[in-house]
């Protein structure tokens, strides 16, 4: 039986997952849903991870619980990869993906979590042999390849999940009944903010605003890097890119929108119903053609949809937030993250509603949205002939598309067309109506070698 849900929404139910189980589910065996016409041990999937240093690590144990681990394979066999290799000691290693899906047959299903820039061609390689996919958030590195991935699960008819895990919590969904409720009336702005690429006073995640180094630096003996380079342009290796700092490069990462986008803006787009952007619009400390800026503005604007009023997103990073709200009660702060709701009848400041007048006098309805069994725990049951995972490709690719739209707004080349200009988007012709020379960022060339 699924596990009750709380009326509290507190901040870390936005970010963390239930792990609750659910009952009178009928597993399929492995060997029957995966169309390669083997079993696995017990019945048990056969999962292999790629990119398993960082946080597929974390998902290689969540499903590790009830599932074999039969593949291990990581550009950089380093102490990270090394740690992980101890746990399974029966997992095949390898460093290259494309020579462990070609010689391992017995593989059901991959959890993809390397850095950005090779999400997309890592999982369609493996959905195109029919393997099932965990794609570690964001689902891609490109608008253009999560159209293509979204339409690529339908065609091979795979379970696919994306691992921004906090849309299993039970935060989210109370959230959303709330809102369908009315408890603070139409809904015509959202802000969301983060700290991120910043840790901290002088502290960072991973650089921004930087230049490429000047300088060169041997390759770790443990590193493969023209496999870690992958689709994107050649450089030597340096420190600042491997391990972990590729995030905030143009050519390998997503920058702190792409990072945490895909998790803030989850619970906003189930919540508000919402999909594709009129319109795009971003302000930036000074941006380069390497990196994204130390900080950014990025403002969004969706239509009226099924019955809500049209409304504005606001995303901020790198420090910056909203202004603080005359609604804030003594020892309240708009803190280093969070997301604020404004409605006409009162607000929403990440767990709590405000003013406290409204709070103190709502009824919040009986929580109806079920419970999930986890993250990966929906994943799992999808593969094995279940209802499709929460954030199934369906469902991820357009909000990764729109959280992408964003990174394209702070573009070098446009920002100076762009002081003058919103940036409109068509999803239907996927263009820039306006502004064609913004169409090149949809996508990018990839190296000689490399496809989709």
């Amino acid at each position: 039986m699924s596990k009750k849900p709380s009326n509290r929404i507190s901040r870390r139910g936005f970010i963390g997952t239930s792990t609750a189980a659910l009952a009178g589910f009928t597993i399929v065996p492995g060997y029957a849903v995966s169309g390669l016409g083997h079993r696995a041990p017990s019945d048990k999937l056969n999962i292999a991870g790629i990119g398993i240093g960082g946080m597929g690590r974390n998902n290689i144990a969540n499903v590790a619980k009830t599932e074999n681990i039969a593949a291990l394979c990581d550009v950089d066999w380093g102490e990270a990869s090394a740690r992980v290799f101890k746990i399974y000691p029966n997992a095949v290693q390898y460093k290259d993906y494309r020579i462990m899906l070609d010689k391992q047959k017995d593989i059901d299903a991959v959890i993809v979590a390397t850095s950005d820039h090779t999400h997309a061609i890592i999982s369609m390689e493996a959905m195109k042999r029919r393997k099932h996919v965990f794609t570690q958030k964001p689902l891609t590195h490109t608008v253009y390849e999560s159209r293509v991935l979204a339409k690529a699960a339908k065609e091979y008819k795979v379970a696919t999940q994306m691992g921004n895990q906090g849309q299993a919590g039970d935060g989210p969904r109370r959230l959303r009944e709330m809102i369908w409720d009315g408890v603070i009336g139409q809904v015509r702005e959202v802000h969301v903010w983060t700290d991120r690429p910043n840790n901290g006073l002088f502290r960072t995640y991973w650089p921004q605003g930087v230049a490429r180094p000047d300088d060169t630096s041997p390759v770790p003996p443990t590193l493969d890097w023209d496999l870690f380079i992958g689709p994107a342009p050649m450089r030597p290796y340096h420190p600042a890119y491997h391990p972990f700092k590729w995030r905030g490069w143009w050519d390998f990462g997503v920058g702190a929108l792409g990072d945490i986008g895909c998790h803030s803006f989850d619970p906003v787009f189930r919540a508000l119903k919402l999909k594709y952007p009129l319109t795009i619009q971003a302000v930036s400390t000074i941006v380069n053609d390497e990196t994204y800026p130390l900080s950014s503005i990025i403002r969004y604007e969706f239509p009226a949809r099924e019955g809500m009023v049209p409304v504005t997103l606001t995303w901020y990073d790198g420090g910056i937030r909203p202004f603080n709200i005359p609604e804030l009660e003594e020892g309240m702060q708009m803190g280093t993250g969070g997301t604020l709701f404004v409605g006409d009848k009162g607000k929403i400041l990440d767990d709590k509603i405000l003013p406290a007048a409204l709070r103190n006098s709502y009824k919040p309805p009986t929580p109806y949205i079920p419970s999930s069994p986890g993250h990966e725990e929906e994943w799992i049951l999808a593969c094995k002939g279940g209802e499709p995972a929460g954030s199934n490709f369906d469902w991820a690719g357009p909000l990764t598309e729109t959280v992408l739209l964003g990174n394209i707004a702070l573009r070098r080349a446009l920002k100076e067309k762009l002081s003058t200009q919103i940036l409109k988007f068509d999803p239907e012709k996927f263009s820039f109506p306006d502004m064609p020379e913004a169409d090149q960022y949809l996508h990018c060339e990839y190296r000689q070698g490399w496809n989709l």
